[in-house]
């Protein structure tokens, strides 16, 4: 069985409301921020390494069709990417940061897809939810470029909406970690990522 077709196998769905735009939770402690770096198990991983990330939630963003299913996104004609949403303690680790674990955990030359896995679903992108946001990830998006000399297919786009995948995604590397391991390895993102990177290669802080 193909890696994509392993990644895109079907269970019974359960639909999730999407959430409403807000880069703050209610009682401004934490700060929220979605990041689109492929195959939304593994950036999952990425970031609940990362010291001061509270939580995470696998879901889509980007698109224009409101609470789609994981088969409507990855069959296309939705317009979102996979795509996680990242809640954080700001006292504890900045976006700046989270950015840099977000390149260094992404293939930013790889355009309409991501390692093993291909189609606009599967785009690279930043979703910047205020001003200052877009500041730094535009910022990030320009030294990546810089320090290849290549340009950067990872698209800078405001944030709109996100909407969380089905329950059975949530998680899936703690979950189901022998198959997860399968998937990850033989889609070789983890050779990918060292390639582009070397020693930096999904890093889960910038020190």
């Amino acid at each position: 069985m193909p890696i994509s077709s392993l990644h895109a196998r079907c269970w019974p769905l359960l639909l999730i409301a999407g959430l409403a735009p807000s880069a703050m939770a209610d009682d401004n402690k934490t700060a929220s921020a979605v990041f689109a770096a492929g195959c939304f198990w593994c950036v999952e991983e990425a970031y609940d390494k990362v010291e001061g990330v509270v939580g995470t939630t696998s879901g889509f963003s980007g698109g224009d069709v409101a609470n789609p299913s994981y088969d409507q996104v990855v069959a296309g004609g939705t317009g979102h990417t996979e795509a996680v949403k990242v809640e954080y303690d700001p006292a504890r680790v900045d976006y700046a940061t989270l950015l840099y674990v977000f390149w260094r955990n992404v293939d930013p030359f790889a355009e309409n897809r991501q390692f093993c896995d291909q189609g606009p679903s599967y785009r690279s992108a930043l979703f910047p939810m205020n001003a200052e946001q877009r500041r730094l990830a535009e910022s990030s998006r320009d030294a990546v470029a810089e320090r290849f000399d290549r340009d950067v297919a990872t698209e800078v786009s405001d944030f709109d909406a996100f909407y969380p995948a089905e329950t059975y995604h949530q998680n899936f590397y703690d979950k189901n970690p022998l198959r997860y391991r399968f998937y990850k390895s033989a889609c070789g993102r983890s050779e990918r990522l060292e390639e582009i990177w070397g020693d930096e290669a999904e890093a889960s802080s910038a020190s």
